[in-house]
């Protein structure tokens, strides 16, 4: 199958800060792929290096086989990036944003395909707003839009969801969806850990600039213990510290391997006299596999920066 994205061992600093170290991965054409990690792991700045936006200090990346920089208008073209920031130009009206858009990629006369994108964004009834008048939902849609107006073969959404109500997340992961059936190859970084679950067939994982792990989605929960516990306590018995996932707080998560482990940890709990505040037991799932790959503790806050 032939390549969507390659990013070849690229490298990018900010002064003393490195945000990327050398990073590598492929996604093959027509792949729903997740691109996920904590913050400051390096996504956006790995997505604006993929979209020409920001020069890589060494290293290449290529769109359906055109360098991003030697051949910055061809892999622009099949490149559609929906950007964290709401950027916007108060002037213009939604349908006026959508065709000026289109404009920038030389496309003239393409109502037909607006109207449709208008449709499943739900912004049919605001498409003669101006801009300024929208919520930041409402222009967070608009900002996919503008992302669709020249059909492109890939599509990057950078946390597209950020800020939006589940009627909205609902409907534009339908339309995603749709697009993806179709042969579009869709590129997707997200805070919501279990759309990245539900929806992508291959994810890579993103630590300190670097690839900490690559694989189907499948596999990566496969490869974590089957079962956890969420524990609320002052602490855990000495013996299942090997065992702790994610700590916050007096908020333990433990792997099990199997349900049977879960009275050896009864019994452990009452011999060292630990009080349980809370328990609960629950299948491993992409959160838990984040939490344990990346360290971080913690899933990623909606909204923050990369």
């Amino acid at each position: 199958m032939s390549l969507a994205v390659e990013v070849a061992n690229v490298v990018r600093s900010f002064g003393r800060v490195r945000a990327l170290a050398g990073v590598s991965l492929d996604v093959e054409e027509g792949e729903f792929f997740g691109l996920l990690g904590p913050n400051g792991a390096g996504k956006t700045t790995l997505i604006s290096i993929i979209a020409g936006l920001t020069r890589a200090d060494s290293g290449a990346a290529r769109v359906l086989g055109s360098d991003v920089i030697a051949d910055y208008r061809k892999a622009r073209r099949a490149l559609g990036v929906v950007p964290q920031e709401l950027v916007f130009d108060p002037f213009f009206s939604v349908r006026e944003t959508l065709e000026i858009q289109s404009g920038y990629f030389g496309i003239r006369h393409n109502d037909a395909w607006i109207d449709e994108i208008l449709h499943h964004l739900d912004l049919t009834a605001k498409a003669d707003a101006n801009m300024r008048s929208l919520s930041g939902g409402m222009k967070r849609r608009v900002l996919v839009g503008q992302a669709l107006v020249h059909k492109p073969p890939v599509i990057v959404l950078d946390e597209p969801t950020a800020g939006v109500d589940v009627e909205l997340r609902q409907s534009l992961w339908a339309f995603i969806r749709k697009l993806n059936r179709d042969g579009h190859t869709i590129i997707l970084t997200t805070h919501y850990l279990e759309e990245a679950e539900a929806l992508c067939g291959r994810i890579a994982m993103l630590k300190a600039g670097r690839v900490v792990a690559l694989d189907t989605t499948k596999n990566l929960l496969a490869n974590v213990a089957g079962l956890t516990v969420r524990l609320v306590a002052d602490r855990v018995p000495g013996a299942w510290q090997p065992r702790l996932q994610s700590q916050d707080g007096r908020v333990f998560v433990l792997g099990l391997d199997r349900y049977a482990d879960l009275e050896a940890l009864l019994a452990a709990l009452r011999v060292d006299g630990i009080a349980i505040d809370e328990m609960a037991l629950q299948e491993t799932d992409l959160e838990q596999v984040f939490l344990r790959i990346t360290g971080s503790g913690r899933p990623p806050a909606t909204g923050s920066t990369s």
